[in-house]
C-alpha cells in the first residue's frame, strides 16, 4: 500500500537544537531576561515558538512578539543552518520516495525556514510539498496545520501517517483520524508520546521503514 507520509521537521528529520536554543538565548538577552538553562531549552525544540516564549517569559502578546523578532534576528541568518540530519534519514527518505509513497513536511516552524532547511539538505526532490506556519503565526497549531494540509492536498486519512517526535504531532494526527508514529530519536520522551496516543513508536529510521512496509 502506498502511504501519505507526513513528517515533522525538528527532532524528526534533523536536529536544529543548537540553532533554536542559541536564538532563544539571543532573544532573552535582547529583552534583558535571564537566559534559560540547557534543561529548559531541551523542551523548546518542537513546540510553536509563540508557545515557547509565552512559557519562558510569562509575558503578554506584545512581549512574545518582540521576543520572536529578536529570535529571528539570529535564526534567519545563522540559526537555521546550525542543523544536522539524523543518521539514516537521508537514505530512508530516498527509499520511501522510490517506493512511491507521497512525502510531505508538516512542521510548526515557519514554512520560509522549513523550505530553506529542506533545500539545504538536498531533500526537496523527496517531498511533494513543505507545509508550515507563516511568520505571523497562522497555522502555528499543528492541528490546524494538518487540517489545512489534508484539505488542500486531498489526503486520504485512512492511508496517511503522521511521523513526529513530540506530543503536538501525535495529538494533531489523532484529532484528524490519521495514524500517528512517534520517533524516539528526537526530543519527546516515550512517556510523552504514549500519553498523547501514539499508535506506534520507533527507535530508528530503519524501524520506521520496516513498520511502513508492514
Amino acid at each position: 500500500m502506498k502511504h501519505t507520509l507526513l513528517f515533522d521537521l525538528d527532532g524528526t528529520l534533523s536536529d536544529n537544537r543548537p540553532g533554536i536554543c542559541a536564538s532563544i538565548r539571543h532573544a532573552c538577552v535582547r529583552l534583558g531576561r535571564e537566559s534559560p538553562d540547557d534543561a529548559v531549552l531541551h523542551g523548546c525544540v518542537g513546540p510553536p515558538l509563540r508557545e515557547t516564549f509565552a512559557r519562558l517569559l510569562g509575558a503578554d502578546h506584545a512581549m512574545v512578539e518582540r521576543a520572536i523578532e529578536h529570535y529571528r534576528e539570529r535564526f534567519a541568518t545563522l540559526g537555521w543552518s546550525e542543523n544536522e540530519v539524523y543518521p539514516g534519514i537521508a537514505d530512508m527518505l530516498a527509499r520511501l520516495r522510490e517506493a512511491e509513497h507521497a512525502l510531505y513536511v508538516c512542521t510548526s516552524k515557519p514554512r520560509l525556514y522549513a523550505q530553506r532547511i529542506v533545500d539545504h539538505f538536498g531533500f526537496a526532490s523527496h517531498f511533494v510539498a513543505v507545509y508550515g506556519a507563516d511568520l505571523e503565526g497562522r497555522l502555528d497549531d499543528k492541528r490546524a496545520l494538518l487540517a489545512h494540509l489534508i484539505e488542500r492536498e486531498g489526503v486520504d486519512r485512512s492511508k496517511a501517517v503522521m511521523i513526529g517526535d513530540r506530543m503536538h504531532d501525535i495529538r494533531a494526527a489523532k484529532m484528524h483520524g490519521v495514524r500517528a508514529v512517534g520517533v524516539l530519536w528526537g526530543y519527546g520522551t516515550r512517556a510523552e508520546l504514549v500519553a498523547a496516543g501514539a499508535d506506534e513508536l520507533v527507535a530508528t529510521p530503519a524501524e520506521l521503514e520496516t513498520l511502513l512496509a508492514r
